[in-house]
């Protein structure tokens, strides 16, 4: 018997299907109408620039004018402007201004009528160094003007070293502390910064390699800074390390006359020369003992750096009369913040040991800035900051103890 539940999958004939198909097309094309519809709508609608979110609508009223102010009430009397000095309409120039008011102002322009760019109070010291060059302690020379000792018997260390003045409030036999900043003159922007940052009585040292040697010279004396020569020397490692054109070494042909006065001819105004290196040339007896010999003619001083042990500075120079000094403490020799705050607390010791000490860096700016807060404070713990000029040995004397040293210094 065949029936539906004895026959095979898929045999026998296919069994009738439901009519329900009517009703799901009607249902479908219904549906797909509402769609149409509803998309047609969505498209007719106003579209809402803000996208949905949340706003609100300020009316923007015009400002009003403000309201004028109530008259001043009248004055009795009106005052007049102070006449001009008598003879003196009004202050034309610069130059004018300068001369009358004692302020300093610095120009960017050479013109007498440049912008100015920095007004600047003179130092309050007072003390005004001798202008150079001065006729009287220089002499022409094979490359340009050489210091000399004045027919009247000044000398060139005599008229440009700045006065040792000490404030009222320290005591007449106070320590004295010498700082000697050097390599001026080879970067402008550094020898600038140490012109205006550092007190007074910082004295400078020059290279001779600079530009404008003269210009930056005359601007840190005009600030009350005593200037010095720095000269190459031959260090144990020349060539290799080789300071520059002209530097003074042992073995040359004249004796190194004729490069020690093209450096004493790089600019004017300097009381003194000290060495740059020189480790081979201060040990150099014969060699050495020309130069101190010139210097000393000259009528200047020598400040030893103090960096070479077998200088024979502080030897010799007594016998060519040459007044001298010698570097107690090289405050940058490690140059770093805590090593430079050493070195200058080793300063001050020394100073009140000895009665004078003297302190010598280079110009880098970290340092100009340290030695600058420790100059500027020295007063206040009773020390006195002297130019180097004031802590020398006096003349035939090979060390002298600190209060000689201070009577040869003062005038």
């Amino acid at each position: 018997m065949t029936d539906e539940l004895n026959a095979p999958l898929g045999s026998g004939a296919s069994r009738p299907k439901p009519a329900v198909a009517k009703p799901r097309r009607a249902f479908g094309a219904a549906a797909g109408g509402l769609v149409a519809i509803g998309a047609l709508a969505l498209y007719l609608a106003p579209r809402d620039p803000y996208g949905g979110e949340p706003h609100a609508v300020a009316r923007i009223e015009p400002a009003k004018a403000p309201e004028p102010a109530p008259p001043l009430p009248p004055v009795a009397a009106a005052v007049e402007p102070a006449p001009p000095p008598a003879g003196r309409e009004q202050i034309s120039t610069v130059s004018e201004f300068e001369q009358l008011s004692g302020v300093k102002v610095t120009r960017s322009g050479a013109s007498e009528g440049g912008t100015a760019r920095i007004i600047r109070i003179e130092p309050p010291s007072g003390v005004r160094l001798t202008p150079a060059p001065d006729r009287r302690v220089v002499e022409k020379g094979r490359y340009g003007l050489l210091p000399k000792i004045g027919a009247d018997g000044a000398r060139p260390m005599d008229v440009y070293a700045r006065p040792f003045v000490t404030a009222p409030s320290l005591k007449a036999d106070a320590p004295r502390i010498a700082l000697v900043i050097g390599g001026l003159g080879l970067n402008a922007a550094t020898s600038a910064d140490a012109i205006d940052q550092l007190p007074e009585g910082v004295t400078l040292a020059f290279a001779p390699y600079g530009a404008e040697l003269d210009r930056l010279v005359a601007s840190a004396r005009a600030r009350g800074h005593e200037a010095l020569l720095q000269a190459p020397m031959e260090p144990f490692d020349y060539p290799q390390n080789n300071p520059g054109p002209h530097t003074l070494v042992t073995g040359a042909p004249d004796g190194g006359a004729d490069d020690l006065q093209w450096l004493m001819s790089r600019f004017s105004g300097y009381a003194g020369v000290m060495n740059y290196l020189g480790g081979r040339y201060t040990a150099d007896e014969q060699a050495l003992s020309g130069a101190l010999a010139e210097i000393a003619q000259r009528g200047l001083f020598f400040l030893d750096d103090g960096a070479a042990p077998q200088s024979l500075i502080t030897a010799l120079a007594p016998k060519f009369s040459l007044p001298h000094a010698k570097v107690d403490v090289v405050i940058d020799a490690r140059n770093t913040p805590q090593s430079i705050d050493a070195a200058l607390a080793q300063l001050e010791t020394q100073a009140r040991d000895k009665g004078v000490a003297i302190g010598f860096a280079n110009a880098v700016p970290a340092t100009i800035s340290r030695v600058a807060r420790f100059a500027r404070d020295l007063e206040r713990r009773g020390i006195a900051l002297a130019p180097v000029s004031a802590a020398l040995a006096p003349r035939g004397a090979s060390g002298g103890t600190a209060a000689d040293a201070g009577r040869g210094a003062r005038r």
